[in-house]
């Protein structure tokens, strides 16, 4: 289970492609394995295209999985079939299994607004009682607060770090601090702490199940319309790239090869 999963590219962009990526997780979580998870969607496809930093730390994570519609899209153009793994469900069901097949699994909260990760970790622990939430940070915080902050993670060794800062300062943040808890396993978890402290809601089923949960999200956060302007062009990029012989992104590329420039 910790071998590294298939791999498959996305406009230049590494993507993995199992049906169990929580067992996977899991079997590096027991071993100690340090273990980065960057959620890839049509949004941080496009930053990365405009981000040489951004795209290298995508590239060099550990598990790169399918979070947004706009992926799934893709692949399905390539004739690969597989499920969207939004990240909130992916880490609600890596918590779920580390109770289960982790003695005292230790978690760590950082990110959202003053109160968030501490609302977030207190319902977390009341759905998962075995999880041990030995610390929280919001994202709110100054040069001296963010030393002490990685001199708690030094101290904490926590096993799992839950990151919601946004893309793409959290895949930064971790990409930046990783090495202060090598044997930790970090998700950039994006809106997941707002959802789980409660001050937002996740899109009806009805909405997710269709696709349209940037729709919901746009609706909450009306001010993200700029950003959600990278999905028609992602959508452009794909349709392009699939069916134009001569494009050079038309055919998938081996993961280790960096895109054509």
């Amino acid at each position: 289970m910790v071998e590294a999963p298939q791999q498959f590219s996305i406009l230049g962009l590494p993507i993995h492609l199992m049906n169990d990526y929580v067992g996977w997780l899991t079997s590096r979580l027991q071993a100690g394995i340090g273990t980065h998870v960057v959620t890839l969607n049509a949004e941080m496809t496009i930053l990365c295209e405009k981000s040489d930093t951004l795209a290298a730390i995508v590239r060099k994570a550990d598990l790169i999985i399918p979070d947004g519609s706009g992926i799934v899209f893709y692949l399905r153009l390539h004739g690969k079939k597989i499920r969207r793994c939004p990240g909130i469900e992916l880490a609600e069901s890596l918590l779920k299994r580390a109770e289960q097949d982790l003695q005292n699994p230790q978690v760590f909260f950082y990110g959202g607004a003053p109160g968030v990760a501490q609302a977030a970790g207190q319902a977390i622990k009341k759905k998962y009682d075995s999880i041990n939430i030995i610390g929280t940070q919001h994202g709110f915080i100054n040069n001296t607060e963010i030393k002490k902050l990685q001199e708690n993670l030094i101290a904490l060794q926590p096993q799992l770090i839950l990151v919601g800062l946004g893309v793409p300062r959290q895949e930064l943040w971790i990409a930046e601090n990783r090495s202060l808890c090598p044997q930790a396993t970090w998700i950039g978890v994006g809106g997941s702490l707002d959802i789980w402290s409660g001050i937002k809601s996740r899109a009806p089923a009805i909405l997710a199940n269709n696709h349209l949960e940037w729709l919901y999200r746009l609706y909450q956060e009306p001010w993200r319309w700029r950003r959600m302007l990278a999905l028609p062009i992602f959508a452009r990029k794909a349709i392009v790239y699939r069916f134009t012989p001569s494009s050079p992104l038309s055919n998938p590329l081996p993961v280790n090869e960096a895109p054509p420039k």
